[in-house]
Order: C-alpha cells, then structure tokens, then sequence
C-alpha cells in the first residue's frame, strides 16, 4: 500500500504535497501495489471528491477514504463505485476503539451489508489493533511498530508477528447481533 501522508501532515499542521505524491505514486504504482487517494482530514465531502476527481491512477490501483465524520451516503457511493475503500479518522472520531468510534464502525459496516450481500474490500487507516475486532476489515495499517519499538524488550520482528497472528472477522455479523454476544 502507498499511503499519501494525509494523516502526518494533518498532526503536523501542514499542507500535504499531493503533486510530490502523485509523481512518487507515478514510479512506484503497479499490480499488486495500491495506493490511498489524497484525502483532507475533518474535510467535507466536496473536498473529498475534488481530490479524487484529480487523482490519475485507476481505480483497481487506488482506494479513496472515507472518514468516519462524513455521510453514509457518502460511504456507500464510494463503495458502488471502487473496489477499496479505507475507512479514516476525523476529529470526532479520533481515538480508535472509543465508545463514539465503536457505534460510528457499527453504523458503517451495517450501512454497506444493508446494500448488498459481500462487503467490498475495505482497509482500516491506524485499525491494526482492530483486527481482531468484529469488523471484517480486509487489512489495516499502523505506525505502532515503527514508532514504539524501541520501547518494548523484544525487536519490530516479533511486534509485527504478534500484530500478524491476530485475524479479522470473516463476516459482519450486524451491530445488533454483537450486541446479542457480548
């Protein structure tokens, strides 16, 4: 996956170089590589679309981002019309796992099963503690073992392997079924 550094330069408070991305994305881009679409963080959905309507690559390349503050209607156009879609943060729904965060992951796996019978692949932006989680998401990412390494007894091998043993959830069972489990 190619990330496009939305997120660093959003905590940074800087503008994202999204014409350096494109040309780096240009050299790198090919099968079975994607990469994540420029994206504005706390952006409304005209921003979002403006930033795809300018990325170049095709869509089985590429995965636009839907951010949990945005529509669901939103979600499911993004989802009728690309094969990925990656699920991101806004400023309301920050910390990963809170209970905010947790209701907003229910409504959107319920919205997208509510349209259709198999989900499309979708990729958790900072969700890889959540892969063990009831959401079926099809792969996550994290900066935990590059950023917390240093801070464990054992090396970034062994944190990526205990991070890689944990499995998502085949199927979205529907909020009100984990709610029928836990």
């Amino acid at each position: 996956m190619l990330d496009n550094g939305a997120f660093t330069a959003f905590t940074k408070g800087k503008p994202m170089d999204v014409d350096g991305y494109i040309r780096w994305c240009d050299q790198h881009l090919a099968h079975p590589h994607w990469a994540v679409v420029p994206d504005v963080i706390d952006g409304n959905e005209d921003q979002q679309r403006s930033e795809i309507d300018g990325w170049p690559f095709p869509k089985e390349l590429s995965a636009p981002v839907w951010h949990l503050g945005l529509s669901l209607d939103w979600l499911l156009e993004l989802s009728d019309n690309w094969p990925r879609v990656c699920f991101g943060s806004t400023s309301a729904y920050w910390k990963i796992g809170s209970p905010s965060w947790v209701r907003r992951m229910n409504e959107a796996f319920d919205a997208l099963m509510s349209r259709r019978k198999h989900l499309p692949w979708i990729h958790g932006m900072r969700m890889l503690d959540q892969n063990d989680g009831p959401w079926p998401l099809a792969s996550a990412d994290s900066t935990n073992v590059a950023r917390n390494h240093k801070e464990f007894k054992f090396g970034p091998d062994a944190m990526a392997a205990r991070i890689d043993a944990k499995q998502p959830a085949k199927k979205w069972l529907g909020s009100s079924q984990l709610e029928l489990i836990s």
